[in-house]
């Protein structure tokens, strides 16, 4: 079975930082330019200082950033604006927010779930970049410490652990609070009680679970492990770095979003008439119908949007047949991936290079501001992944292309951080 813990996390203090909101921040990897500098002017002691180092003249070379981050992390412990937690807690964490005017409240918790050599039950289903496991296992390096959990999707259909968070966790004051700059309200609570905490962990016997988000941290957490074990022998295995800090939530709860993250092209080489040969091209007049028409079409068809500067149209694959003929590898569920699909439908057969795409995982407006003015000539429209297809694709041992999910929302940055020594 995964061996979860709690574990004792470091934390703003808030004798010296009463307000989180000017702290906390997205996670590394969906911050714009614009945002970091808009974060890094927000407050002397806002996490990105940490998360996202810039290296100043003492430091020289843009390397050296990791360096000022772990300077700038011991000297905020040592200063008491972050303390570390006294006692082992679970810590609860729970997202209100709105996706087009529905409401959703998502809970789950950070605890410590122990690294496997064999990856015991716990199932990537995503591809990762050799550049963004460097950049982060060098900031662990020199922190000692991880700031961002992984998020990883466990099964709760009796509701044993949402039950224990509204009988003896709501019912508390909350030690973070926090409105986040996309609206989401974020409250976190401490949970140190040892007996519900065992009727918590204990809910992981036996469970298949799987990596929703931070397929990068969870292998630099390998890596790291790998390393320490190298420098300690006699390790016990009980070592914090043996442990990855980790954000679970119940992949049985409809208020688990799953998001597609759309595919914008600087350069549309042809006319949409192109594509009438593999799809039934519908012009589409209304923005409005748009995401409703294809989602509608997504149930039983491969479909996608796509907007230009001359017209918007719903894209539907005339021939299912035609998948196996042209998509050679992976399972069943694997070559049904819209993103795959689309690769090979359309950029394969126009010669899109992988360079000239760019990707948007916010709002439909964004991709429309991005052809309006002029920064992609196209923008092609996803429906997003299902759970069921993620679950039969981790479960295969496959891992989807980088760029297909987009969990939402995601959890924030510098409400807990896990040290590693």
């Amino acid at each position: 079975m995964s061996v979860v813990r709690p574990f004792q996390a470091v934390v703003y203090n808030t004798e010296k930082v009463p307000e989180f909101n000017p702290v906390v921040c997205p996670p590394y990897d969906v911050i714009s330019p614009e945002q970091e500098l808009a974060l890094q002017k927000r407050h002397p002691n806002n996490f990105i200082h940490i998360m996202l180092a810039k290296a100043d003249a003492k430091h020289g070379e843009d390397d050296t950033r990791y360096q000022k981050a772990g300077e700038t992390f011991r000297a905020w412990m040592k200063e008491g604006i972050l303390v570390q937690d006294k006692k082992p807690s679970i810590y609860f964490i729970r997202q209100e927010y709105r996706v087009m005017g529905q409401r959703y409240s998502r809970m789950g918790f950070l605890a410590a779930m122990k690294i496997e050599d064999d990856k015991n039950k716990l199932h990537p289903h995503e591809k990762t970049h050799a550049g963004a496991k460097e950049d982060r296992f060098k900031l662990w390096n020199a922190l000692q410490a991880a700031c961002s959990p992984i998020f990883v999707c466990f099964s709760d259909a009796q509701r044993k652990v949402e039950n224990i968070f509204l009988r003896k966790v709501v019912v508390t004051a909350p030690f973070a609070d926090v409105v986040d700059d996309d609206g989401i309200r974020n409250q976190a609570w401490r949970l140190d009680d040892p007996a519900l905490i065992e009727e918590i962990t204990a809910t992981f016997k036996g469970q298949n679970l799987f990596i929703a988000d931070g397929h990068h941290r969870y292998e630099v957490s390998r890596r790291y492990r790998e390393m320490m074990l190298e420098k300690t022998p006699g390790a016990t295995g009980e070592e914090p770095w043996n442990y990855v800090m980790t954000f679970f939530t119940n992949i049985d709860s409809r208020d688990l979003q799953i998001f597609p993250i759309h595919r914008l092209l600087k350069t549309f080489p042809v006319d949409v008439t192109a594509l009438e040969e593999i799809f039934r091209v519908d012009v589409i007049r209304d923005r409005a119908d748009l995401p409703i028409l294809l989602a509608k079409a997504g149930r039983h068809e491969h479909a996608f949007g796509l907007y230009t500067a001359k017209g918007m149209y719903l894209l539907r694959l005339k021939n299912k047949m035609q998948i196996d003929q042209f998509i050679k590898e992976g399972s069943r569920e694997y070559r049904t991936l819209d993103s795959l699909i689309l690769k090979a439908f359309i950029f394969d057969k126009l010669g899109v290079k992988s360079e000239d795409i760019t990707y948007c995982n916010k709002e439909l407006d964004e991709c429309y501001r991005q052809v309006d003015g002029g920064f992609a000539e196209a923008a092609f429209i996803l429906n997003p992944v299902r759970i069921d297809q993620l679950r039969a694709i981790a479960l295969n041992g496959e891992k989807m292309p980088p760029k297909t999910t987009y969990f939402y929302p995601k959890a924030l940055s510098g409400l807990a951080v896990y040290r590693l020594s």
